[in-house]
């Protein structure tokens, strides 16, 4: 375990850093005079002291942080920090299941948004702040936030920046220090977050209303501080803002961050997946608002094109904020909205899935078989823009993909043979994996997981980590080989 040292002694600062990051919430539960400021002065004490302890009882050997440490300091993060970030909820919400409030810090902080309570709207604001701060904190990684500041006490973080970046962005910098990079991106952020902010104050929501709904908006986490979601405000305005967010929140944000610090807009016209993203949401808005009308589901042909862009851009995003239950479609319809969820967010965003990069290499992998099939000698790499894809790559990419594949029908068996019908158990699995988080059936948009038995929370609970990872930083650390050292 002395091994594992280095990596825990970063970890201990983590944590201290999470801990430092909750007299956020407590400014404005003790501002607002909420009732919730004990909670946040016991939960951020306890976890600063336990970051402290681990800091300094491991402070002798630090060093740089090699693959290993890494690997385990990305997994020990996602499934520690969780346990801080219940404190609050645990502190201040009476008989409190702490299964129910784990579950929902890991849906916070994989930026998930499958949430466990009710009566959000009765809730303290500055627990429902602190419910989508954690998507906000999660949602660009917070090993990219502290990646920054390790440098400083002389703990390198490349390593740490790798296994926590989706993978088109794994190997290359924006900048020539990683620690650069990570200020670059976390900028790009931040701005994109109080432009969210003014943007829904000006369309009519109100100042804290208008924070919590833009953290859970640039994280593409999903909470809300009410039941009802979106809905509860039935205001066009707003939910044309938070289209418009998503989908650049859905984007990579090194093209954001490229397009700041050019100042204009080539990055984007030269980013590779802009086409097939704006494609396939243009695409799936058309049929499913023709399909809709078909059916009847709406009276008025405007209410139906509303009603779709708005869960398409939130459901295919992993956003996961809704304005009604899309549950009343038919069948084909919900089923394509967590097709889209699947795939359609950039890589380098906060989004969920298999990611829009991969989706584009499978694809042209498959059209570059058929083709070796009717030409066996023909050469024809698959290209991402003007560059060839290596080989390597398209290799990662097929076995991401079987191991996604592979995830969501083993675990949606487990949660079958668990009692839950086949419909709920592959909605929550898919919805949990891609960090969507509202399913079909039992955890549809009109209800939540509560229902759901402790064990099927806690197999779910680690679906969202699995996912938020992209599967394999998770799983190397759980083979036998990884502790042979």
């Amino acid at each position: 375990m002395r091994a594992y040292y280095p990596a825990l002694n970063a970890l201990g600062l983590i944590i201290m850093i999470f801990g430092l990051l909750m007299g956020f919430p407590l400014g404005v539960s003790m501002w607002l005079d909420d009732g919730a400021t004990l909670a946040y002065d016991q939960s951020m004490f306890a976890t600063f002291v336990v970051g402290l302890v681990i800091w300094v009882l491991t402070r002798g050997a630090r060093r740089d942080l090699r693959v290993h440490d890494g690997f385990f300091l990305v997994a020990a993060t996602w499934i520690v920090l969780p346990l801080f970030g219940a404190l609050p909820l645990l502190a201040y919400i009476p008989d409190l299941a702490f299964t129910d409030a784990y579950f929902e810090a890991v849906s916070g902080l994989t930026a998930t948004g499958a949430t466990v309570l009710s009566g959000l709207d009765a809730l303290p604001t500055s627990i429902n702040l602190w419910r989508t701060f954690m998507h906000w904190i999660g949602g660009m990684g917070v090993i990219v936030l502290v990646v920054a500041v390790l440098p400083l006490l002389g703990i390198g973080g490349r390593q740490l920046f790798k296994a926590e970046v989706p993978t088109p962005m794994k190997d290359t910098s924006l900048t020539p220090r990683i620690a650069e990079t990570a200020k670059g991106l976390w900028m790009t952020y931040l701005l994109l977050t109080v432009a969210c902010t003014l943007s829904l104050w000006w369309a009519g929501l109100e100042g804290w209303d208008a924070l919590i709904h833009a953290f859970s908006i640039a994280g593409l986490g999903g909470f809300s501080n009410k039941d009802a979601s979106m809905g509860h405000f039935d205001n066009l305005n707003v939910e044309l803002v938070t289209i418009v967010f998503a989908v650049l929140a859905g984007l990579n944000y090194a093209t954001h961050y490229l397009a700041l610090v050019r100042r204009s807009l080539k990055p984007y016209a030269r980013d590779p997946e802009l086409p097939f993203y704006f494609g396939v949401l243009l695409f799936s808005v058309v049929m499913l608002t023709l399909y809709l009308m078909y059916w009847q589901i709406h009276l008025e042909p405007l209410a139906t094109l509303r009603s779709v862009v708005f869960h398409v851009v939130s459901i295919s995003t992993s956003l996961g904020l809704v304005v009604d239950d899309y549950t009343a479609w038919p069948m084909f319809a919900q089923i394509w909205l967590l097709f889209l969820g699947s795939f359609i967010a950039c890589s380098g965003s906060t989004g969920g899935g298999i990611k829009m990069m991969r989706a584009m290499i499978l694809y042209k992998q498959v059209l570059r078989e058929i083709i070796r099939s009717l030409h066996p000698n023909a050469v024809r790499p698959v290209r991402m823009g003007k560059q060839a894809v290596p080989e390597t790559i398209l290799y990662a990419v097929l076995g991401f993909s079987f191991m996604y594949m592979v995830t969501i029908v083993s675990l949606t068996l487990v949660l079958s043979a668990t009692g839950l019908d086949l419909i709920t158990a592959f909605s929550a699995v898919v919805a949990c994996l891609n960090n969507t988080g509202p399913g079909l059936e039992m955890v549809g948009p009109a209800s939540n997981y509560q229902a759901l038995a402790a064990f099927q929370k806690w197999l779910l609970a680690f679906t969202m980590i699995l996912g938020r990872l992209e599967i394999f930083t998770l799983l190397v650390v759980l083979t036998p080989a990884f502790w042979r050292r």
